[in-house]
This record gives structure tokens, C-alpha cells and sequence, in this order.
């Protein structure tokens, strides 16, 4: 189960969306949050569908890698659905115990439902087809004109690289502990609720133990680097536009103004 988690994974590849540069590709991913928030209609949804569709195959990325993101969010998602399903208005559709399944509920249910699951892939495509030191130097960079307001845009993206770069690891490790208690007989699937609270003790401590000892370990590399933050660094590879880059961003700015298009003649 715990294998399956796919947050924060990084994929090397040679396809087009890999090539592009990375500050390109986190402007690109905001602009379709956005534009997921403002969809309202089925036409628009629908085209967001199939765009992120051919992202996920020109990511050349197996699709059950993407599949594999979404299952640590499954019941997130479904409780999320079941909320909005018990909570329209208008003719009921279904009377289940004490609530009533409208029309308007189920695909307010199934819209919220789509936005979600597009958020998340999206998310995905970025940190599958980025680096995390790549992701690292892009924010910095995006990052840099707030350095006048007094914004650490250095240490901003660093503590969210060195975040997205420990999710796998700390995964890995909690998987090695369940192993590890389980083997001495440890049980976590039998009982009632208080003695499955009870048995995660013996996981989250040694959990807890391991995590500030990689992030002691850590700090102590990085000092002995002379790592004082970004004042002063240099970089061994500079990110530079090219006309891959100003190509993909003209065919996103086209889908976009699709989607305005769509939404104006909805209102």
C-alpha cells in the first residue's frame, strides 16, 4: 500500500513535456487550477479532461503511474462526493435514511469530484516531469522579484524541494517499521479502533526518531558544504527559454482562450 504512494516521485525522461522548461511548466500548472475553479459548465470540463489526457501521454509516463497518485486520495475524493451528493436542492432523486439525493447534488457531486481528480494529476504531470532540484532553481527564480519586499525566495523553494524530496523517503521508511513490528508480531488489522490507535504507537515513534535524524543529518551535510543559502550561489546549469518552450506556451495560451470562449458564451 504504502509502495503505491507516488507524491513527490520523479520520473527521467526525453519527452517534450521534460524538455520544457521548468519555470514554464509551474506557470502552466497555476494557470489550470485556475481555470478549473472558473469551469462550471460540461463542455469546459470536458476539455480539460482531454487535455490532461494528451498531457499524460505526451508525459510518455505509464498511465498507472497516475493511477497510483490518486490512490492515497481515494476516500478524500469519495468523501468529498458523498457530502455534495446529501447536500443539494431541488426534486429528490433518492431518499436514503433521513437524506435526500437530488439531481442537482449528484452532479455538483461528480463536478467537484472531476476538479479534484484534475488537480491532482496535474499536480502529478509537474513533480513526475520535474526534478526536484530543477523545481528548486525554477521557484527561486519565479520567486526573485519578491526578494524587494524582503520574501526568502531561496529558502521558500529550498524547504519545499527538501519537503517534496523526504515524502518518498519517509514512505519507504514507515513501510520498513510495519514490516519490522509485524515480523516481532505485531498486529494493525485486528481490534477495535482504540487498539489500531494503540498499535500505531510503535510505528510513529521510531518514525519521529528517523525523520529528525535524517533532518539532523541533513543540516550537518549542509554546513559542512559551506551552504549559507541562495546569497552568493551559482549554478552549474543556467535555465534558459527556448523555442520549445515559447511554443508549448503559445499552444496553452490558444487552450485557454478556448476556455474563456466556452465560458462567455455559457454566461
Amino acid at each position: 500500500m504504502l509502495s503505491d504512494i507516488m507524491i513527490g516521485q520523479f520520473f527521467p525522461g526525453e519527452s517534450v513535456l521534460h524538455r520544457i522548461d521548468a519555470r514554464a511548466k509551474i506557470l502552466m500548472l497555476f494557470a489550470l487550477i485556475l481555470s478549473i475553479f472558473l469551469c462550471d459548465s460540461r463542455a469546459d470540463y470536458a476539455l480539460l479532461i482531454i487535455f490532461n489526457i494528451i498531457l499524460m501521454y505526451i508525459s510518455q509516463i505509464p498511465i498507472r503511474m497516475y493511477m497510483k497518485s490518486l490512490k492515497p486520495m481515494f476516500w478524500i475524493v469519495l468523501f468529498t462526493f458523498i457530502v455534495h451528493l446529501f447536500s443539494g436542492e431541488g426534486p429528490t432523486l433518492l431518499k436514503v435514511w433521513i437524506f435526500n439525493i437530488t439531481w442537482s447534488g449528484l452532479s455538483q457531486g461528480i463536478f467537484i469530484t472531476i476538479r479534484l481528480l484534475l488537480l491532482i494529476l496535474m499536480a502529478s504531470i509537474l513533480t513526475f516531469t520535474t526534478s526536484p532540484l530543477v523545481l528548486t532553481d525554477a521557484l527561486e527564480s519565479l520567486l526573485k522579484p519578491f526578494k524587494k519586499i524582503g520574501v526568502p525566495a531561496h529558502e521558500i523553494s529550498m524547504m519545499m524541494t527538501i519537503a517534496l524530496r523526504f515524502i518518498p523517503t519517509l514512505i519507504n521508511e514507515t513501510d520498513k517499521i510495519i514490516k519490522a513490528q509485524k515480523s516481532r508480531g505485531a498486529d494493525f488489522t485486528s481490534g477495535n479502533i482504540m487498539t489500531r490507535l494503540k498499535c500505531v504507537m510503535p510505528i510513529l515513534i521510531p518514525l519521529f526518531v528517523s525523520a529528525f535524524r535524517r533532518a539532523d543529518e541533513l543540516a550537518l551535510a549542509m554546513e559542512s558544504r559551506c551552504y549559507h543559502g541562495g546569497e552568493g550561489r551559482t549554478r552549474m546549469k543556467q535555465m534558459h527559454l527556448t523555442r520549445l518552450d515559447g511554443f508549448v506556451t503559445g499552444g496553452f495560451i490558444v487552450f485557454l482562450l478556448v476556455l474563456i470562449v466556452l465560458r462567455l458564451k455559457g454566461m
